[in-house]
């Protein structure tokens, strides 16, 4: 690409993105030599008094979206980094609960581009470090980092940051980190820090993860050991730590295990949160494509889940909340997640499937998820065909569920949005 063709500070975010998606060799490069010296001269690696990093195979995006609740309520400014996005790139920087403007993104793309000089920065890696930019620039208290891939080797590992956080382990990525928990332990991790606190929020955890915070001399509260949580009625539970409890918590929308290890986070933080702020956020907390419901009659539910252990989580709320219903299950998957067994999990709740190819070099087609689905199958060439024909089989009184990846869902949603329904 020649010099004429890059971005200035004032071109439109679009084209910042084909050019971020064009000038390295591969979308996904773990390591953090060429990150990190870019972080360290344009002065990144420390964008807020107090940075929370948080990595797991699930429950990242739900463990910030509940500590930025209970922050934002607590009168803290608060940016968020999460990824992918679901419709709009915008979507991976929050600050203060709000997407920024494309003029914004294209002036720290701009800065980090300026930065980088010859250095090679992957997709994610020039993101994260323009996330970290205009954390910088917006002068944020706090930064909540959810870690993209892995976390020792990740790019959101060249931060300074003051609380480290591992929600959940499961095998997930298994092309990038292999399909052995211990060392998915491991990787995760690696995002722990010398003296600083580290919360495990994964029940018997691999012996790695804490074998690594002791070689390194973390502060480990891993559940089940320094902190516990229990529901104690539909509406309410206690969570504890050490002798210090809070009862009567409302339930929030979100998995319970991941306001549990939110708590734990923000109890060693140093940071000011009452009692009430910690209720306000569990109550008002959400995130768009987790059971997130967008139609009624039928009704539309979505969900991100694209693994077995995010799988099993829905499929139990699911069961639980639209029990003897039929559920016309819209699929769409990418071709390196374990497949089989998340559509194993799904049958539990499936009355009808509607198997979908997404497109991308790491899409699955439908002909891939027919291997593992019940024969005599129609076959969908996007999730948006599969969601009509689900959508003019439905009974009212049904529940259409679209399900298996970020991108699935996002092409639902921008549908919906477009069609105005």
């Amino acid at each position: 690409m020649n010099q004429t063709q890059i971005p200035q500070a004032t071109s439109p975010l679009a084209m910042w993105l084909d050019y971020l998606s064009n000038i390295h060799t591969s979308a996904i490069d773990l390591g953090l030599d060429r990150v990190q010296a870019v972080a360290q001269s344009a002065n990144l690696t420390k964008p807020a008094p107090t940075v929370i990093t948080v990595a797991g195979t699930n429950g990242k995006g739900s463990t910030c979206a509940m500590m930025e609740a209970i922050l934002l309520d607590a009168g803290y400014s608060v940016g968020v980094y999460s990824s992918p996005h679901l419709i709009r790139y915008n979507e991976r920087v929050r600050v203060n609960g709000c997407d920024l403007e494309d003029e914004k993104h294209a002036q720290a793309f701009d800065f980090v581009e300026k930065q980088r000089g010859e250095i090679s920065l992957s997709f994610f890696e020039f993101g994260t470090l323009a996330a970290l930019r205009l954390f910088q620039t917006e002068k944020v208290d706090i930064v909540l980092l959810e870690v993209g891939l892995g976390g020792r080797l990740d790019a959101t590992n060249v931060v300074d940051h003051d609380v480290s956080v591992i929600t959940s382990l499961a095998i997930d990525h298994v092309d990038w980190l292999g399909d052995d928990i211990n060392v998915i332990g491991f990787e995760k991790a690696g995002i722990y820090r010398s003296g600083k606190p580290a919360i495990c929020g994964q029940p018997k955890a691999p012996a790695t993860v804490a074998a690594h915070a002791d070689d390194i001399g973390a502060e480990l509260y891993q559940v089940d050991i320094q902190y516990t949580y229990k529901q104690t009625s539909e509406q309410k539970w206690t969570w504890m730590h050490g002798s210090y409890s809070l009862e009567d918590l409302p339930v929030p929308g979100l998995p319970l295990q991941n306001a549990a290890t939110a708590l734990m986070a923000l109890a060693t933080s140093n940071l000011d949160v009452t009692d009430i702020n910690i209720v306000n956020g569990l109550t008002h907390a959400k995130l768009p494509g987790r059971m997130q419901i967008i139609g009624e009659n039928p009704t539309i539910l979505l969900d991100v889940a694209h693994n077995p252990h995010s799988a099993e989580y829905l499929v139990e709320r699911v069961a639980k909340v639209y029990e003897g219903k039929s559920i016309h299950t819209v699929v769409a998957m990418l071709h390196d997640k374990d497949i089989k067994q998340t559509l194993s999990t799904l049958s539990q709740i499936a009355s009808n499937w509607y198997p979908a190819s997404l497109s991308g070099p790491r899409a699955a087609t439908a002909d891939e998820l027919c291997q593992y689905l019940p024969e005599s199958n129609e076959k969908y060439a996007s999730p948006v065909e599969a969601f009509k024909a689900a959508m003019t089989q439905a009974e009212k009184d049904d529940v259409i569920l679209v399900v298996g990846s970020f991108h699935t869902v996002g092409e639902i949603l921008e549908y919906w949005q477009g069609e105005g329904v």
